[in-house]
Formats: C-alpha cells, structure tokens, sequence
C-alpha cells in the first residue's frame, strides 16, 4: 500500500512536524563508493550518464535498493543548466569540470542564453518522471540545483578555485558585470527549478557548495539578494533545503535568503547552528563524511552525539555535513541509516 505523501518521514521533517523517526537521506548516496555505479561509470562518461534519461533513473534508484534511505534525490550534477547556457565545459580525469572560456567581463556575460529547461534539458525531467513512477510511493524524491554564487565561481574561475581570486575580483571590481551575470543566473535557476517541480520531484534542494569563502558583509550585499530572489520565486507547496559548506558565520543570513531547512556541515554542533538560525526552520546535518571510514562504534557515538543536539525537536533531518566520498564502505552506509531510525524511533 502507498504511503501517503503528507506521512513521508522526511516531508513532515520539512515541515517541522512530528514523524516517527529522524529521516536521514546522504548527499552523493548514489555515487562512486557502489560498485554498481562504478560498473556503469566503466561504460558510460559521468555527463552521459546524466543526460540519458533511463540511466539517470537507474543510477537514482540504486542505492534505494541497498539503503533504507527515507527519500532519493535524482542523479544529475549542479552544472547541467550551464552548457545550454552558451557555457561549454568538460569533467577533465583527476580534476573535475573545466571551463575553456571562463567569465571575464559583461561581454562574456551578454552572450550567456536564458534557457528554456522543458526543451533543453528534457533528459533531466523525463529521468524525474521515470524515477517518480518507479518509486511507487516508497520515499519522495528531491530535485536540485547550485546557487547562483556557486555557478558564477565556476564559470569565472574556469573550474574548482581555492581562494577565488577572479571571482571576488570581479565582485569587487566590476560590479555591473557581478551583478549582470548573478541576475542572468538567478533567472535561469528559476526556471531550471519550477521545470523539475513541474516534473514530479517533491523537494529541492539549492547547493552553494563554495559560498563559504566569503565574509557575512560580502555575502550579504553580493549574494544574498540572488538567493533570495531564486527561492521566493519557487512554488512554496515543495519545501527547499539550503545547503552550503564552511558556512557557519553566515547561517542566519542564509536563512534570510530563503529554505524551509538549512543545511550544515560538520564543522559546526548542530544545537548550536539551530539555535543561531532559529527554530522556526528545520536543519539537515551533519555528519563529517569520513567518520563512515571509522569503526561502528566511533559511527554510533557520533549518531548519538548528533541526534541529542537536536533533542527529538521535530525538524531534524539526518545526512552527512557534505556528500559521501568514494571508497566509503557500504556496509557502514547502511549501519549508519539503520542506527539514525533505530536511536531515533518514537515507538520505544
């Protein structure tokens, strides 16, 4: 029998509502540390396994088939909106995306297209709709996006940055094409958003992955706006997780940009994070990744640890403090997914 989607555990967490359990879904669940992915990744790039609509769904689906994870996020990749954006690039072996024509002013920006989703990235909505009717109502399934912030960075910096030198220069520097660039951006997500919404998933979450480099002044007067202006353009009826890294001085004003859950990383207590963005949205977090690499025991004291921060307030949703990293062992993936249901329960 169907669950009804107003009693999904983690859609109730959303809406800060009592469930029977702390859902935990992980960042990356599907990913390189499942041998059945890695023996699709043998015959397939990481990019066509994204934009073939039936291996997408396939790759999604995956680790519900091993997890008793309590929703799946749809496989894809936060820069999937850029290529038919004019904005060619390429997953080079051993160093992630490049970007051969980097963002180097308003002309560069100018030629940036607005796209239409439906139409240019259909693979992407056709694997919702698969994924959607191969769930049967089993768990939600979230649809994502990066933040503004964190595409501008890439197209700027030509790929991964350590300090983004070009990025805030041309923050500071070159405001009309910042903010040019952070709009034409801020619009496209928008539409790239509402499309999945439309396609059937039942949450979104908007990743700004890099924002963490930046000051709370600077994020407040070049970013902020732009987030803001994404998610209070979405359909309020599908709850959004905010989410970045290294983000703890900048928790309250990305709550004030918007999303009925903030997501954390590992590098703040959770109790203190959700008190200081306040308890009238829900948190996500926030395991460090690697404790999975550790023994069951060090994995079931820091269970613990985080589940008492939260203190049983409904709201909490269990996941990683960022996605999990190849080689992590399976075995202790799912002991980790089955403690957070068991130490969390109501039925005791």
């Amino acid at each position: 029998m169907k669950e009804p989607e107003h009693q999904y555990p983690f859609l109730l967490a959303c809406q800060r509502k009592p469930a029977e359990y702390t859902p935990i879904w992980l960042m990356r669940q599907a990913g390189r540390y499942m041998k059945e992915y890695r023996a699709l990744r043998k015959k397939f790039s990481f990019l066509e396994m994204c934009k073939k609509p039936e291996l997408a769904a396939e790759v999604t689906l995956q680790p519900l088939q091993k997890l008793n994870v309590d929703a799946a996020i749809i496989f894809s990749d936060i820069l999937i909106p850029l290529e038919p954006m004019g904005v060619a690039f390429e997953f080079a072996k051993g160093e992630g995306p490049v970007f051969h024509r980097p963002i180097r002013g308003m002309k560069d920006v100018e030629r940036l297209r607005i796209i239409e989703p439906e139409e240019e990235t259909s693979f992407l909505m056709e694997a919702i709709r698969i994924v959607r009717r191969e769930l049967e109502g089993k768990v939600p399934l979230i649809g994502f996006s990066g933040a503004p912030f964190t595409l501008a960075s890439y197209i700027i910096e030509g790929g991964h940055s350590r300090n983004y030198i070009l990025t805030k220069s041309m923050m500071y520097q070159d405001r009309p094409t910042w903010n040019r660039l952070m709009e034409k951006l801020s619009e496209v997500l928008i539409r790239y958003l509402d499309a999945q919404i439309r396609a059937g998933v039942q949450a979104i979450q908007v990743f700004d992955s890099w924002v963490g480099c930046l000051s709370p002044d600077d994020y407040e007067e070049y970013v902020l706006p732009y987030s803001k202006k994404v998610m209070d353009a979405l359909d309020r009826s599908v709850p959004m997780i905010h989410f970045g890294t290294s983000t703890s001085a900048l928790l309250p004003l990305m709550k004030k940009a918007g999303g009925n859950v903030i997501g954390v990383d590992w590098r703040v207590d959770l109790d203190e994070a959700w008190a200081r963005i306040g308890y009238d949205v829900g948190i996500q977090g926030n395991l460090d990744p690697v404790v999975l690499f550790g023994p069951v025991d060090l994995i079931k004291k820091e269970v613990k640890r985080i589940l008492n921060q939260a203190g049983g307030r409904p709201g909490h949703i269990f996941n990683l403090g960022h996605g999990i990293l190849p080689n992590t062992p399976v075995e202790h993936v799912s002991a980790l997914v089955e403690m957070v249901h068991e130490f969390s329960s109501r039925k005791k």
